[in-house]
């Protein structure tokens, strides 16, 4: 799609507010002047989706990145936008805590980038993603409003769900400045088990199986690339006790696949695809997912590499044409977006068909922000 190359982003004038109200007032001048502002985090996923129609400004969150408050007794941390996300979970691991979430780019991206982008990795099978995890929201609209929502209680859910509304919006409705999420204990011990499936059949007929059975495993994924067999890792957390039975436990549904414990480098397969050139993230059902696979394997000049959670969510790493390929995935009742094209190839929308829910997606953003002052355009729909 046509709009703003990434390296033109680079070289905007760059706003650095330190409070609210400079987010504020610059949003309002901008809004008011007519500029395009990009909000901009640690800079790790400026290039996914759309590249915006017009920009002016690049907003950047890195002065606000302070930990406001650690309520560790009621397991909640309210923290700024522009907080390293390492940064924040160091601080949490002092208290024995974490936020149980796995990004990219953990030491570089920032708790708003994370949000604004919705990105959650393989602990989302057993932590829920970031809607799940968000209790409060600051957010920055683009005439200057300031509005909150969400409380510092896990149980508060009252009022308009602001936090779930702008995590994954891409900065297309405000300025994320400040969020509160609830916490988790961090775990006492772990344990990464890979088996090795003779086929993608047997992977995907084992996957379900694990899935079915009463294992209380943290994480499960399929790795898969070009001209190697299928593998499936099982992440544990626990006790030791724990830890065992339930490897017992997994042994005995592996039946005769075999299980190796490579350790928890595996966990590193989605961050090594999204430092790759391109990077398509897809959506299926979890029994789908071996079709999934085989059409990658159609699409792709043999250097292909993907990754699937158990929940069907996979990213993917793939030179060849894109389109073909979201027309596979979509023919299934799934979806593919684009978040990263590799240089030199053809334009394509990022991210493929909204359907019915397009029209209230719109009238969303007109309704937060009519002048599309935001991210014009980097959105679905063009939003």
């Amino acid at each position: 799609m046509p709009g703003i190359e990434i390296e033109s982003l680079r070289e905007l004038r760059v706003a650095e507010p330190e409070s609210e109200q400079e987010v504020s007032e610059a949003l309002r001048c901008a809004d008011g002047e007519g500029v395009a502002v990009i909000p901009r985090g640690g800079g790790t996923k400026l290039d996914w989706g759309n590249p915006p129609r017009r920009a002016g400004l690049l907003l950047s969150t890195a002065r606000l990145n302070r930990i406001v408050e650690h309520a560790w007794a009621d397991l909640t941390v309210t923290v700024e936008a522009g907080c390293r996300f390492a940064e924040l979970q160091r601080a949490l691991a002092a208290h024995g805590q974490r936020l149980a979430l796995d990004p990219l780019w953990p030491e570089q991206a920032t708790i708003g980038g994370v949000l604004s982008t919705n990105d959650s990795g393989a602990w989302r099978l057993a932590y829920g993603g970031l809607r799940d995890l968000i209790i409060g929201m600051t957010l920055v609209l683009a005439d200057g409003t300031i509005a909150r929502s969400g409380g510092k209680v896990v149980k508060n859910v009252a009022g308009y769900d602001l936090p779930k509304l702008a995590t994954g919006a891409l900065g297309t409705l405000g300025v994320i400045t400040q969020a509160t999420f609830r916490l988790h204990p961090l775990a006492r011990n772990t344990r990464t088990l890979t088996l090795a499936p003779a086929d993608t059949a047997a992977a995907q007929a084992l996957l379900l199986r694990i899935q079915d059975t009463n294992l209380a495993h943290t994480a499960l994924q399929w790795r898969a690339e070009a001209g190697r067999p299928p593998m499936l890792d099982v992440l544990f957390e626990g006790t030791d006790a724990g830890i065992a039975a339930q490897t017992a436990r997994l042994a005995e549904v592996a039946g005769r696949v075999s299980v190796a414990e490579l350790g928890e480098a595996v966990w590193r397969a989605r961050q090594e695809i999204a430092d790759r050139g391109s990077l398509v993230k897809c959506s299926v059902l979890p029994a789908e997912i071996a079709d999934a696979m085989g059409a990658i394997g159609r699409t792709g000049d043999g250097n292909w590499r993907a990754v699937f959670q158990a929940n069907g969510i996979g990213w993917i790493s793939v030179d060849g044409p894109l389109e073909p390929l979201r027309s596979r995935i979509e023919a299934r009742g799934g979806s593919l977006c684009v978040l990263r094209r590799p240089r030199g190839h053809s334009p394509i929308e990022a991210w493929g068909g909204a359907g019915d829910a397009l029209p209230l997606m719109r009238a969303i953003k007109q309704r937060f922000d009519p002048k599309s002052t935001l991210n014009p355009g980097r959105f679905v729909g063009g939003i």
